[in-house]
C-alpha cells in the first residue's frame, strides 16, 4: 500500500513571510509617521508651529538637548542645521517607503542602521549621568530600542521581506537593480 502525500505547497506566504511583511511594513510606517509628524506638525511629538514646513527644525530640539557622551559637541553643532534636517528628514520618508513598497531594502537598512546608530551615540545609553550630573535614566549599557530597530532593518533586508505583500518583485528584475545589486 502506497502512502497518500499531501501536495506539495505552492503558497509561499507560509507564517513567516506573512510575519516578516507584517513586521516591514510596520516599520516601514513607524518612519513615514515620523517624518509626516515632523514636517507637518501633527500634534505628536511635533506641535505645528514647530513643523518643518512651517519653518521648524526636526533635528534641533533632539540634537540640541543631548548633554551626554563623547559627541555631545558634535552633535550640538548640527543641531539645527539645514544640510542635517534635509539629511534626516530625507532619510526617514526614503526608509519608510522603501520599507512600506518592500523595494530598496538593502539600500534602506544600511542607511536605518547608520540613522539608528547616530542616534544611539546621542542618548549614549552607556552614560549613567549626563554631564550636567543628572541621571540618564538608561535602562541599558548597550542595547536600547535604536540597536533592535537596526538589527530589525537588517533582518528585513536579508530575509528579502519585500517579496510578499510588496514590490521586490517587480523591482528587482528593472534594469539598473539587475546591474546594481546594491540596489535591492
Amino acid at each position: 500500500m502506497s502512502a497518500v502525500h499531501a501536495p506539495a505547497r505552492t503558497d509561499t506566504r507560509t507564517g513567516a513571510t506573512v510575519s516578516l511583511a507584517v513586521l516591514r511594513i510596520t516599520t516601514g510606517l513607524l518612519f513615514v509617521w515620523a517624518f509626516a509628524d515632523k514636517a507637518f506638525g501633527l500634534g505628536y511629538a511635533t506641535q505645528p508651529k514647530n513643523a518643518w514646513f512651517s519653518g521648524g527644525s526636526p533635528t534641533k530640539g533632539f540634537l540640541g538637548r543631548v548633554a551626554v557622551g563623547p559627541f555631545e559637541s558634535v552633535f550640538h553643532d548640527m543641531a539645527g542645521a539645514w544640510w542635517a534636517d534635509l539629511l534626516f528628514m530625507a532619510g526617514l520618508l526614503a526608509i519608510g517607503v522603501a520599507l512600506v513598497l518592500g523595494i530598496g531594502l538593502r539600500i534602506a537598512a544600511t542607511g536605518g542602521a547608520v540613522m539608528m546608530l547616530l542616534m544611539w551615540a546621542a542618548e549614549w545609553p552607556p552614560a549613567q549621568h549626563t554631564s550636567g550630573g543628572q541621571a540618564t535614566m538608561s535602562t541599558n549599557p548597550l542595547i536600547d530600542y535604536h540597536v533592535v530597530y537596526a538589527l530589525v532593518l537588517i533582518a528585513l533586508a536579508a530575509t528579502a521581506s519585500g517579496a510578499t505583500w510588496g514590490l521586490a518583485r517587480w523591482w528587482n528584475e528593472l534594469p539598473v537593480v539587475k546591474a546594481n545589486t546594491w540596489l535591492r
